[in-house]
This record gives structure tokens, C-alpha cells and sequence, in this order.
């Protein structure tokens, strides 16, 4: 009988900008001959499946779902709600499906890799004696700030529900951005209740973490230097990137427009203004209509990314006649292949909320950036972008707490003017490209990685 082959279950957290980069991985792993299972909740793994592009994902990865604990009708952007279901089911719901794989298929499941966020209930490598790897989809910077909670709570920072007891900004370590306790990733859940049981669900998922034999993540030692110092048993092997492999991306909860890409063809280079916000971020009909006059004000032709969740009553918010004003040199979607569009040379600034997808892919297609977080890691994001890499500006709120349509237009016009930024993200951009290459660490480290799992 011939050797089986290796075969890994894949676990991202059920969230946008996790299960993207998780399928990044796995379409890796699967071109290097290794069977993948992908594992979504049953609510994302429906939107993935009716999101996925023409192009079929590769033969050997297989997406499956469990449940997420929820009933249908319950609010799954509650993240301390998420957070207890997804404790209380998944553990059993992966060990039935690890053994209804191991009874019917001929390559029994060999390795598990979950989340680095979800360590702590993804513990089924003990009793079936498999192989464990943890996957960061988010910056380095995110992962030293976790692991550290509890020195934290020793130092004073924060309390033992994870508040901030203290505004002054703090570094883990000289040459690591500054980090503002407000703006740590539990800290933007609104109720002190929802961010005990996510901090507490961080501190215990730190110990479990620490089991995984392998820990990789989606950045790069030309991003993130002293982060890696920081965490040294970090091996990044990022950016990874669709584009890069000449395939499609997978793993959207929305269908992508394709009709971006035509339009921009259109369009002279370095002429467009990209707005997209990710999954998650709202908007108050207010803020939307200033963003909407500080595009308009901007003169230049744009593609705005607006989902219909983005802010209430989402057909009827815009500005009295903005549509039809712009009608010659905007144009507006659901959902874009992010991607190639930052790819698309007519793209000249990236207006994002600074999740960590988004700035990789940015970086990677050499985009300078408006930035505009919402919450999470997104202001630890935009720290690196503006003050360590030089690459992007920083928006600043009216009195009134809005962004203001001038502001807006101000900063598109500095990322676009003289001041260096395309410089430096094309230099970063090289830097960053050249790591995910043959010779290059992120290459060699997803090679060893693949040649681990393989191992008998």
C-alpha cells in the first residue's frame, strides 16, 4: 500500500479578514500536494461558496462547515456572544468531523492548523495525535500585544478586564510601534461585559497557543522587524497574495463586481481614488454623506466599495443629486477584487479602514493610503503605516466627531502630492515582494512549513 498523503484541517476564525488569508494558505498547500479541509462556520461557509470566482479553487482543498453555536436569527458581529458559542461547539463538532474523515477517506487528517486566535478550542490534535500549527492572519505587532496581556495587568496598563488604566501610548519593545492603550484590539467593544469575555478568552487562549509546534503568519521581516524579534518563534511567510500565483482570490463572503476592473482600464494611470472599508466597518449617515461631498470635492475619478449593511437605509443616504453629479467619474459596488485593483495601475491612493489584509495588499502593489480605522487592530495598523513606513496619512476628526469633506479631500491630496509617499511604498514594496520570492525568508519559510507537514 502506497504512503497516504498529508492532510490538514484548516480552521479560521469566522471573520472576513481571517478566513481570506487561512484560504490564501490552504490554496498553497494544496498546489504543494498536500489535502486540505477547510473548515467555515455554516453561515460563512454558504457566502464563500456562492462568493467563489469561475475560476475552481484548487482539486485537493475541500471546504466543509460545522456550526457556530448560534441559532439563525442571533447577531454573529456580537463578538463576546461568538466567542462563547464557538468555545462550547467547536470542539466536538471538529472531532466528529476528524473522524468522519479518518473513516471514509483514504488520507486520514495528518495536521490541524486553526487561528492563532483560536487555539484554545482547537485542542482535537491530542486525541487523535496530529500535528498542530497556529496561523496568524494579522500583524506580528497584534500577536506580541496579546501574548502580553497578562504583563500588562502586572505593569498597570490595563485591569484584569482588559480597560486601560492609563492613555500614555507604550512599546513592547524599543523598535516596535507605539501602541495607545485606547486603542488596544479588545478595548472597541462598547459594553465592559462583551470585553471581559474576550479578554479572559485571550488570556486562555495564550496558554494553548502555545502548544502548536508551528507558528506562521501572513507578514513579512521587511514589514515587521522588530515585531518578529519580539516574537521569535514567529516565521512569516507573507504577503501572500492570489495575484502573486496568477490565480483568483478566494474565500469572500461577497460576490466581487468584475466590472471594476474593465471601468479602470479606462481610467489614466494613477488617477483613481480606491475607497473600501472591509466587513465590518459602519458608518453614520452623516459621516457617509461627508465622505460622499469629499470625494466629489476631490475632483478625481473614484471606485467606492459600499456594502449595503455600510450605514442605515444605505440607497437612500447619499447626498441630494451625488450620484448624478459624479455619474462621469465615480463608480460605486457592492464588493471589488480587492486585489487587482490595487494591482490596476490607474489606481493612485487606497482611502482603508486598515485591517491587516488591506495593508499587506496595499504595500504589495506599491498604494500609497488614506487611512481611516474603525476598530481592533486597525489603529495598531495604521501606526505602522503612518509613523513607522512613511507610506499613508492619517484622517482627524471634526468637533462634531465627523470626518469632514475638506479633511478628506486634504489628505488624498497630500498622499498624492510631493511628499514622498510613493517613494516609500514602492521601496517597501519591493522589499516586501522580494521576501515571497525564490531565495527570498517568507519563501523559504512557507517551503519548510510544507516539507513539516509532510514529514511521516
Amino acid at each position: 500500500m502506497g504512503r497516504s498523503r498529508a492532510h490538514v484541517v484548516a480552521i479560521p476564525y469566522p471573520a472576513q479578514g481571517h478566513v481570506i488569508p487561512m484560504m490564501e494558505l490552504c490554496q498553497c498547500l494544496a498546489k504543494h500536494g498536500v489535502r486540505v479541509t477547510f473548515v467555515n462556520t455554516e453561515s460563512n461557509h454558504q457566502r464563500v461558496v456562492e462568493a467563489l470566482p469561475p475560476q475552481p479553487t484548487e482539486k485537493l482543498l475541500h471546504l466543509v462547515s460545522v456550526s457556530d453555536g448560534l441559532d439563525c436569527w442571533e447577531d454573529r458581529m456580537d463578538f463576546a456572544k461568538s466567542v462563547e458559542a464557538l468555545g462550547r461547539v467547536l470542539p466536538g463538532e471538529l472531532e466528529a468531523l476528524i473522524r468522519s474523515i479518518n473513516a471514509t477517506q483514504a488520507d486520514a487528517v495528518t495536521c490541524i492548523i486553526t487561528d492563532v486566535f483560536m487555539a484554545e478550542i482547537t485542542q482535537a490534535h491530542r486525541n487523535f495525535d496530529l500535528k498542530l500549527a497556529a496561523f496568524l492572519p494579522g500583524a506580528v505587532a497584534l500577536l506580541a500585544l496579546t501574548t502580553s496581556a497578562e504583563k500588562l495587568v502586572a505593569d498597570g496598563v490595563i485591569d484584569t478586564d482588559g480597560t486601560p488604566l492609563q492613555s500614555e501610548p507604550i512599546r513592547l519593545s524599543p523598535s516596535m510601534p507605539e501602541m495607545n492603550p485606547n486603542h488596544f484590539a479588545w478595548v472597541c467593544l462598547p459594553d465592559l461585559a462583551g470585553r471581559r469575555v474576550v479578554f479572559q478568552s485571550i488570556v486562555e487562549n495564550n496558554k494553548s497557543a502555545k502548544l502548536a509546534q508551528y507558528l506562521i503568519c501572513n507578514s513579512s521581516s521587511a514589514l515587521e522587524p522588530a515585531a518578529l524579534d519580539f516574537l521569535h518563534n514567529c516565521r512569516p511567510i507573507g504577503p501572500l497574495l492570489a495575484t502573486r500565483r496568477l490565480a483568483k482570490q478566494a474565500g469572500h463572503f461577497w460576490p466581487e463586481n468584475p466590472t471594476c476592473l474593465s471601468w479602470l482600464d479606462h481610467r489614466p494611470p494613477r488617477s483613481v481614488v480606491y475607497v473600501a472599508f472591509g466587513s465590518f466597518t459602519l458608518l453614520d449617515p452623516a459621516q457617509f454623506r461627508e465622505l460622499a461631498l469629499g470625494l466629489e470635492l476631490t475632483g478625481l475619478p473614484f471606485l467606492w466599495v459600499v456594502r449595503s449593511d455600510i450605514t442605515c437605509h444605505v440607497s437612500e443616504a447619499y447626498p441630494p443629486g451625488f450620484k448624478d453629479r459624479v455619474r462621469n467619474r465615480g463608480k460605486i459596488v457592492d464588493w471589488a477584487p480587492q486585489q487587482e485593483v490595487l494591482a490596476h495601475p490607474a489606481v493612485a491612493c487606497f482611502v482603508t479602514h486598515c485591517g491587516w489584509n488591506s495593508t499587506v495588499e496595499s504595500v504589495s502593489s506599491g498604494v500609497p493610503v488614506v487611512c481611516w480605522p474603525y476598530f481592533a487592530d486597525q489603529f495598531l495598523n495604521e501606526t505602522y503605516i503612518v509613523d513607522h513606513w512613511g507610506v499613508g496619512v492619517r484622517l482627524e476628526k471634526g468637533g462634531n466627531g465627523i470626518i469632514g469633506r475638506e479633511e478628506i479631500k486634504g489628505k488624498v491630496e497630500m498622499v498624492l502630492g510631493d511628499g514622498g509617499y510613493k517613494k516609500r511604498v514602492t521601496e517597501l514594496q519591493e522589499k516586501t515582494l522580494a521576501s515571497s520570492v525564490g531565495g527570498g525568508s517568507s519563501h523559504k519559510n512557507l517551503c519548510d512549513f510544507v516539507d513539516w507537514i509532510k514529514e511521516d
